[in-house]
């Protein structure tokens, strides 16, 4: 079985920050129940020596001393303002729409299913059946009851068809829809990413919204900034390599050729104004990252 090791390390970061950070970003508070302690610790162990920390200590002592750290420098800054921003433009689709579809692309540990109090959004989680099946499990070790308005899609976003897939899953192309493609843009270049562009547009009525994050052109510059650099190791070393980082203009002309606007575009300077202004940690808005919320327009004539 493969299950993500950057969804682990997405959880853990998520864990970490509800149960120890002082002034929190977002609260995922049941982050820590889904990973486990267990899982916790070993995905903090495998952090320290990705980020160049070796310990001699059994896994058992894992106190976190050395990762936490790292995690506010490396991870939580990303991690944690997208979901955030994601999260509430989605409250703010669903008071407007009232009825509406959430699609989740590549899930991962989200816990969003079990913290939604809302019954009028349902709900598909979409991401690789390895990756699904081992949250399954997580999720019926827990006890945890699945809501009724949750649907888990699994998909080999390679091999299988989004548009076919969602679809005989109940989604229903006709009910306004919000999509959140977050921390997937790093690991795709710009032509396959705007076929899911493409897809989602045929599955949306004039008004969806798609919101994600991509790095941007200075990603793999020769200067890129110590953090930016060593974070695109990380990720190759777990056998996830990002693969490009992308310009605005070109981000903004794919949405533009499948009927997607940009409404908001929050570049590292915004995000650090919305998310990071005035904290006691440190914590900075990554120098390369970039989150876009986009509205399916009318088709034009």
């Amino acid at each position: 079985m493969r299950e993500s090791m950057t969804a682990k390390m997405c959880s853990f970061a998520r864990a970490y920050h509800s149960n120890r950070a002082r002034q929190k970003i977002f609260d995922d508070y049941l982050a820590y129940d889904m990973m486990g302690k267990e899982e916790y610790e070993e995905v903090g162990m495998i952090l320290q020596n990705t980020f160049g920390i070796t310990q001699t200590v059994s896994q058992s002592d894992f106190s976190g001393r050395l990762t936490y750290p790292l995690i506010d420098h490396y991870l939580t800054p990303i991690l944690l303002s997208r979901i955030a921003y994601a999260e509430a433009e989605l409250e703010k689709f669903a008071q407007k729409y009232g009825k509406c579809q959430y699609v989740i692309c590549g899930a991962g540990m989200d816990t969003f299913a079990f913290r939604n109090p809302n019954s009028k959004i349902r709900i598909f989680e979409l991401d690789h059946p390895d990756t699904q099946r081992y949250k399954l499990e997580k999720i019926q070790r827990l006890e945890w009851i699945i809501p009724k308005n949750v649907q888990y899609v699994p998909i080999d976003f390679s091999k299988h068809d989004l548009v076919e897939i969602l679809k005989n899953s109940g989604f229903d192309p006709k009910i306004p829809s919000y999509f959140a493609i977050l921390g997937v843009t790093y690991y795709l270049t710009l032509p396959v990413f705007e076929e899911t562009l493409q897809k989602i547009s045929a599955l949306s009525v004039p008004g969806n919204k798609i919101v994600f994050d991509y790095p941007d052109e200075s990603t793999f510059h020769q200067n890129a900034v110590e953090r930016v650099r060593l974070l695109t190791q990380a990720t190759e070393s777990v056998g996830e390599p990002m693969k490009q980082g992308l310009a605005f203009e070109d981000v903004k002309a794919a949405l533009g050729r499948h009927q997607f606007s940009v409404e908001t575009h929050l570049n590292p300077e915004r995000i650090q104004a919305a998310y990071f202004a005035n904290r006691m940690d440190g914590q900075r808005a990554y120098e390369n990252v970039h989150l876009i919320l986009a509205n399916r327009m009318e088709e034009s004539l």
